[in-house]
């Protein structure tokens, strides 16, 4: 198996990269990540994982190997093949896709090419006990809390609608939220909690 190259970027076609090796030039498809970080002519070192079907042999490029061992991960997840693992990968980065499916974020995922939601549904419930080492903890605290301003505003809202005042609706928000919750859990929780506490 080809496991790393190390060569001069010749050309770029799409997501298609031509690396000369020692002569020898070698195809690979990259994601949009690897794809940003590449500069034809120019020496560079990427990470592979070489496909071997009846139809097709293809190589993929990684430009780290994270990002690779994440794209072996996808793979074997039921119904995901190299190309959907590819889009996934474009369509989000390592650390932004683990908080995805750390969060249960269903609705993110399903935002990604190919992804409908039996699909999505599927990756959170196989990846969510795997997806650990890709989670980077500083990142993931701004996440949490551009996750919590947005679903708290939502939830919010619904309470207002409901007849809550504005900040009796972010105090009960504020007391029930986490982050894997939906805007329909929050609301939910948001109202047993003040039911509780007229009782």
């Amino acid at each position: 198996m080809i496991g790393r190259l190390q060569g001069i970027l010749i050309n770029i076609d799409g997501n298609r990269l031509l690396v000369d090796v020692h002569g020898i030039g070698y195809e690979l498809e990259v994601t949009a990540a690897t794809l940003a970080k590449v500069v034809p002519d120019v020496e560079l070192e990427l990470y592979t994982h070489f496909s071997v079907r009846e139809d097709a042999q293809v190589l993929y490029g990684f430009a780290n190997q994270a990002e690779r061992d994440l794209f072996r991960v996808l793979i074997k997840v039921n119904g995901v093949g190299p190309k959907m693992a590819i889009g996934l990968l474009s369509g989000m980065g390592t650390n932004e896709f683990a908080h995805s499916i750390m969060a249960q974020n269903v609705a993110a995922l399903v935002k990604l090419p190919g992804v409908g939601k039996k699909t999505a549904e599927r990756l959170v419930v196989e990846m969510k006990d795997k997806v650990a080492r890709w989670i980077d903890t500083d990142s993931l605290k701004s996440e949490k809390d551009g996750l919590k301003s947005g679903f708290q505003n939502e939830a919010e809202k619904a309470l207002v609608v409901l007849g809550y005042k504005p900040h009796e609706a972010n105090r009960l928000v504020s007391s029930v939220f986490q982050a894997s919750m939906s805007i329909e859990d929050i609301v939910k929780a948001a109202l047993r909690s003040g039911l509780k506490q007229l009782l």
